[in-house]
């Protein structure tokens, strides 16, 4: 029996989307099996753009609702959670049109079902409707995501429990919510759930917020988080969660009981490996549901590779894009790919958090001398000009070379303006020095001035 494609492809979400048009725009026959009914996977429909869409109309609000020229308009505005929700599925939709026309456009074809491995070169697809039918590859590429971890005791079936996909159907506004697990997801949703008047408790299993962030910006994350109204308790663990008709009540094992009307579960993802008979080619995942690959995003089987949420960290889908193409490149037996390994971080919390690079503990613990630049975007003329007043943007340089060693911001826009420092940190050789800060002309008013402002600071330092 022939082959029916070169590669198949599981999963439509940012891995396997890069992937398809990889291997696509190279010549190849694809196919992607995709278990949904829409294409996009976690991140179109559960993931970044239904929460960065929910984010940014609660950010609109508190914008209107604090600046008084608009209060002088009317009285302040409130946002429900439903709609709010409402202005996420026109984004979802959007997302789902846009990237349905790029298989049709590039010939992709695209198959809806559960597959699973029959031997090396062949899937079962189990099609909505019933019906299975059989696949063959020379290649495969497994980009089928993550889901979030859940507990095996705790009722996440009761309509007060919650975890990270199943908020996006809650159909009201508790007055108080429970978030446990302070990762990004946690404290993303603490953000958002404040913004619209909620009161959030947010159970943080660590010593402080989000540990591999610079400790100045963890600090400057956990102020305005109260400052916004969340209370945070650190170094707590869960004992068990009591759900009733009246509410949720969460046993910690420090003995404190935390009371609410519904519980947010974000602590931990699982790779969705479980349905893949991953047995029938020799593989296994790890007790995470993870797949193990080398630098050409190969698994332990010849032929068959992996990329995105599926493979662990960083769980990006900035990450997975590239991820994706590289692991088609692979596929199709190029020897050079990238392996995504110097990935920024964008974490859209209100502020929102961006860094690239390494840390001031880092650097410290590893005896590297360096010096910090600041920029505080109060004092920034484009911060006073739109109210965007909270942050900074901070510069860690070596002492001797110059050398931009990291790059960490906070506040509006800080995912954005992070890219600057990046493509600079990139430069080769001498190419990368805090110099070019100095002798570029910014344009002004804008936060990216905010990179000379703290060249300068840092330079005065020496």
């Amino acid at each position: 029996m022939g082959q029916d494609y070169d590669v198949i492809v599981l999963g439509s979400g940012p891995a396997g989307e890069s992937a398809a048009l990889n291997a696509s725009k190279r010549g190849q026959q694809v196919a992607v099996i995709e278990s949904q009914s829409l294409v996009g996977g976690a991140c179109t429909h559960q993931g970044t753009i239904p929460s960065k869409a929910l984010r940014h109309m609660v950010r609109q609000a508190i914008r209107f609702n604090q600046a008084q020229i608009f209060r002088d308009l009317g009285d302040p505005r409130t946002l429900t959670y439903p709609k709010l929700l409402s202005h996420a599925e026109e984004v979802i939709a959007q997302q789902v049109a846009m990237r349905s026309r790029f298989y049709y456009r590039n010939n992709i074809e695209l198959i809806h079902g559960q597959a699973s491995f029959v031997d090396r070169h062949t899937l079962s697809v189990q099609r909505q409707g019933g019906r299975s039918t059989q696949l063959r590859a020379a290649q495969f590429v497994i980009a089928t995501g993550s889901r979030p971890y859940r507990p095996a005791d705790i009722d996440f079936d009761h309509p007060r429990v919650y975890d990270s996909d199943t908020i996006l159907k809650m159909t009201n506004t508790p007055r108080k919510m429970i978030v446990y697990g302070a990762g990004v997801i946690g404290c993303e949703y603490a953000s958002i759930f404040s913004g619209i008047g909620m009161k959030v408790e947010l159970v943080n299993t660590r010593d402080r917020l989000l540990e591999f962030l610079d400790d100045e910006i963890s600090d400057a994350l956990s102020y305005h988080l109260r400052h916004m109204g969340v209370m945070m308790r650190h170094r707590e663990e869960v004992d068990r969660v009591e759900a009733t008709d009246l509410g949720v009540t969460l046993h910690l094992k420090s003995g404190k009981r935390l009371h609410s009307d519904a519980l947010l579960w974000c602590n931990g993802r699982s790779g969705n490996t479980d349905a893949l008979n991953l047995s029938a080619v020799g593989l296994e995942a790890d007790h995470r549901g993870q797949l193990q690959v080398d630098e050409h995003y190969q698994t332990a089987v010849p032929g068959i590779f992996a990329a995105g949420d599926v493979i662990g960290w960083p769980s990006l889908a900035s990450a997975a894009y590239d991820q994706g193409r590289a692991a088609a490149a692979s596929a199709r037996g190029k020897e050079q790919c990238r392996f995504v390994d110097d990935v920024p971080t964008g974490i859209y919390t209100l502020p929102e958090i961006s860094s690239v690079g390494l840390t001031e503990r880092e650097l410290t613990e590893a005896k590297i001398p360096y010096e910090v630049g600041r920029a505080s975007f109060k004092d920034t003329a484009r911060g006073q000009i739109s109210g965007e007043t909270v942050g900074m943007l901070k510069l860690l340089f070596h002492v001797d070379t110059l050398e931009i060693l990291g790059i960490h911001c906070f506040g509006a826009e800080a995912a954005e303006i992070i890219h600057i420092g990046q493509a600079i940190m990139k430069q080769p050789g001498e190419g990368n020095n805090l110099r070019y800060f100095l002798n570029t002309t910014f344009n002004y008013p804008t936060m990216a001035e905010a990179y000379r402002t703290a060249a300068f600071n840092g330079i005065n330092r020496l």
